[in-house]
């Protein structure tokens, strides 16, 4: 396979709105180290981390949803804790976690027989020891370069080798959201025959997280937009609750028929009291995200006199991803395709992605 010198990627300038955005057409081909692979992207998925990076959302100063800044940036961010653990990130920098691709080229130590394999991308760089250390943990298109490019290197074990059917742009759909998703659901310690309500139900994660949940046999009820109950249902939801309830708290209750064992939310603001206060007694709650915003207000008598457990799911741990790769190739995963964009269009699938009016991911195309 031959690879050219140079390529087109999408590169981060700065922390920001979508102006530091810029394509290229002659952006230098990486070249794979040792131990790594050169991957050709065949697409590459949306996901909420693109926004939180480019913003610079993480920072604490930052209070507002990740969509109220999106577009233009946000004024109160500080760069140098820009990144998910708290971190600078460097310029200029190309984004994108959700790869899915074939090998083209290997580094020194890698079997050439890997070439043309087929591949998903694990875009958790773990470090060996301790993963969950934030300070040698990385991220693909995070801490190094990622996928909104005709070619990206990784890992060679980050690279998973995949058969199915499924076109490259239903694969991209996978990897941030199922990985983020499935750990979500660990964390909360799901089990079979439990009441599981899912805030933000419709997004990448959401829509993960409903089919995880309904493989370990729970009863899933769905928070979203009305609009959205009929694929919802189809997905596995077993009630879908509207977004907009005036008692959100009952609805969830109503629908469960009582409190319920689970909440799974990547929504945080005026969603997290709701969540709590419809758990039963000894209940847990898990969050990998809060795109309405990180600050809530918190009646801790909830927390203690109802001996709750609450959770943060960010890093994943090892082997996540080769998991749910025979998932996929089980069939027991369904790709939720929202849309597709051709690579030069990666802002204009951003605005799409921040409206939140889809179901799903929204995809790019090299």
């Amino acid at each position: 396979m031959t690879v050219p010198q140079t390529m087109r990627a999408v590169v981060l300038t700065g922390h920001g709105g979508l102006d530091k955005l810029e394509y290229h057409e002659d952006w230098p081909t990486p070249t794979p180290a040792a131990g790594e692979v050169l991957v050709q992207v065949g697409a590459c998925g949306l996901n909420n981390t693109d926004i939180n990076t480019r913003t610079a959302w993480y920072s604490k100063t930052v209070t507002e949803g990740i969509n109220a800044g999106g577009k233009a940036g946000f004024a109160a961010a500080e760069a140098g804790t820009g990144s998910w653990g708290s971190s600078s990130i460097q310029f200029p920098r190309i984004q994108g976690a959700d790869v899915a691709g074939r090998i083209a080229a290997v580094g020194s130590g890698v079997d050439d027989g890997r070439i043309g394999d087929r591949v998903l991308l694990d875009p958790w760089l773990l470090a060996t020891g301790d993963y969950l250390d934030p300070s040698r943990s990385m991220y693909f298109g995070s801490e190094c370069d990622g996928g909104y490019a005709e070619y990206t290197c990784i890992r060679s074990e980050n690279a998973v080798c995949i058969e199915t059917p499924l076109s490259d742009a239903e694969l991209a759909t996978y990897p941030c959201a199922c990985t983020t998703a499935e750990n979500l659901v660990a964390r909360s310690g799901l089990r079979p025959g439990e009441t599981v309500v899912i805030a933000g139900a419709s997004g990448g994660v959401g829509s993960a997280a409903i089919q995880l949940c309904r493989l370990r046999g729970a009863r899933v009820i769905a928070i979203a937009a009305a609009a959205k109950q009929s694929l919802l249902t189809e997905l596995g939801a077993h009630q879908v609750i509207d977004r907009d309830s005036d008692d959100l708290e009952q609805a969830i209750v109503a629908a469960a028929g009582g409190k319920v064992d689970v909440a799974l939310d990547v929504v945080g603001g005026g969603m997290f009291m709701p969540l709590i206060n419809a758990l039963r007694q000894g209940g847990r709650y898990s969050s990998s995200g809060a795109i309405a915003g990180p600050l809530v207000e918190f009646d801790l008598r909830q927390l203690v006199y109802k001996d709750l457990q609450l959770t943060g799911a960010t890093i994943v741990p090892p082997g996540t991803m080769r998991r749910l790769v025979r998932l996929i190739e089980q069939g027991l995963l369904k790709p939720l395709l929202a849309q597709t964009f051709p690579l030069h269009e990666l802002g204009k699938a951003q605005e799409m992605f921040m409206q939140k009016q889809h179901v799903g991911n929204i995809v790019v195309e090299t």
